[in-house]
């Protein structure tokens, strides 16, 4: 017996924790999702009936769906770009700092250490219309802030407190793409007459280009799934379905509205949804990735 056979089974025993949490806890909910989306069950989840497309049918004729559609959109581009956007800056500024360094990117790293939900009471009393310290500011400037009432400034708090929460995970990266760059790259730059904006967008940002792509998907997956503590303890939806996005939406309609059919067909939906901006980005983004 060959030493790789007597050993083949090892990598599958090793492998083999992980693989049953994914399929417990990931694969198994998501299949019974699909089942649901295709029954009428009752709240109770006692007797269920056979219906074929008719939930799907009734999310799609749903006024309600496109708004929390829209929101999404709007919602999911400005978390997943302004979050990067911050980042870069930030790490391209940290890494510039020559004493202190460590202190500053300790400090900028620890945002991602605060639960969703955790950061959305944070941000909510920042901005509470009595109580907040930046609502009090705006107020002193004229602008009279209260996103209970106002839906535009519901959803751009939820934004800001979710570009908060993820900005933290991309300067990881951003950082740590910087500093592989080479440094005689950029003085050869420099020798030649390139100055420090021109440098970055020549040289620099073409060489983070794998990173910018792998955050761009992590960062949409974020904005689509893991807001949704923040949005619950913000704004709770409101006011008016303003800040609903389509995975509150399925909380909504399942677990308050006790509506299990139509809640998987949306979740169904929203997978599909996820899975095309995906392919999309590998399809189209990638090829601008300079590896």
């Amino acid at each position: 017996m060959t030493h790789f056979q007597r050993y083949r089974f090892t990598p599958w025993l090793l492998m083999a924790p992980q693989l049953i949490i994914v399929g417990v806890f990931f694969f198994w909910p998501a299949l019974q999702a699909v089942e649901q989306a295709f029954y009428v069950e009752d709240a109770f989840g006692l007797s269920r009936q056979f219906a074929g497309l008719a939930n799907f049918v009734a999310v799609l004729q749903e006024p309600d769906y496109y708004q929390a559609l829209g929101t999404t959109v709007v919602f999911s581009l400005s978390v997943a770009l302004g979050a990067m956007a911050i980042a870069l800056l930030l790490a391209v500024q940290a890494d510039r700092v020559l004493k202190g360094a460590n202190a500053y990117k300790t400090l900028l790293i620890w945002p991602y250490a605060v639960a969703p939900a955790v950061a959305g009471v944070l941000w909510l009393f920042l901005f509470d219309p009595t109580l907040g310290l930046v609502s009090a500011a705006l107020k002193a400037l004229g602008v009279d802030w209260n996103h209970n009432l106002d839906g535009s400034q519901a959803l751009l708090l939820v934004i800001l407190a979710s570009i908060w929460k993820q900005m933290s995970y991309n300067f990881v990266f951003f950082l740590a793409g910087l500093q592989a760059i080479p440094k005689s790259l950029l003085e050869a730059a420099a020798i030649d007459g390139a100055g420090p904006w021109r440098r970055f967008w020549t040289v620099t940002f073409p060489l983070l280009s794998p990173t910018s792509f792998f955050l761009l998907v992590m960062n949409s997956v974020y904005a689509f799934f893991e807001t949704f503590g923040t949005i619950d303890t913000v704004t709770g939806g409101g006011p008016g379905g303003a800040t609903t996005t389509l995975v509150y939406k399925v909380y909504q309609d399942g677990f308050v509205g006790q509506d299990l059919g139509a809640s998987a067909a949306q979740s169904v939906l929203l997978m599909i949804l996820v899975g095309l901006l995906t392919l999309i980005q590998f399809r189209f983004v990638e090829r601008r990735v300079q590896y």
